[in-house]
């Protein structure tokens, strides 16, 4: 209920304050196990990945915000859950499969920290998708967080990693990585939801 009622109060901010649009909504599956993978530029990302979507969206977050009384309660209700300084634990990643797994639906942001230009994707999107079957739905978003500068979000067909199955070695996870990116990458360039 309060993820309910927090979603509904950011998509009216969001839509006045930037006037955040979201494309391709229908490309998103109903049901089962997604995994949304998106490009990087701002605090305010997991926010806009989610807001337009009917289905919750789960996410990682930094471990110290969890101390903070009532706000790590809250990240908490919201559907993010910790992760340790200094990398992902064997534990942060046992729980983002079974998340997706269990049916739900994840977001992470492959690049890693934000306004990446190295090219170089974290490899932990790819091992999530292949370990728990999970749709893989590429999203782009667009714009720069400026007030009433207008905001898109878009989410792309999913990506069939089928030829990578099983949890994949690390020339795997690399080619499964750079197919995921790949597609983040046309949607940034194109403006447009890729397509299957």
């Amino acid at each position: 209920m309060i993820y309910i009622f927090c979603r509904a109060i950011l998509r009216v901010i969001f839509t006045f304050l930037y006037r955040l649009e979201a494309i391709g909504k229908e490309n998103v599956p109903n049901e089962g196990g997604v995994l949304l993978c998106c490009n990087h530029i701002s605090v305010r990302d997991p926010i806009v990945l989610g807001i337009k979507l009917k289905r919750p969206v789960k996410y990682m977050a930094k471990g110290e915000l969890f101390n903070i009384p009532g706000f790590g309660w809250l990240l908490r209700q919201l559907g993010a859950f910790p992760v340790k300084r200094g990398g992902v634990s064997k534990e942060s990643i046992r729980y983002s499969i079974n998340i997706l797994r269990q049916g739900e639906m994840m977001g992470i942001f492959p690049e890693g920290t934000r306004n990446s230009t190295s090219g170089i994707a974290k490899k932990g999107a790819a091992s999530f998708a292949l370990r728990s079957n999970a749709e893989v739905v590429p999203a782009a978003i667009f714009g720069e967080y400026k007030l009433f500068r207008k905001m898109r979000i878009v989410y792309g067909a999913p990506i069939d990693l089928s030829e990578f199955k099983g949890e994949g070695s690390g020339d795997q996870l690399e080619a499964a990585t750079d197919k995921i990116m790949s597609r983040i990458y046309e949607m940034q360039k194109s403006g447009k939801p890729s397509r299957a």
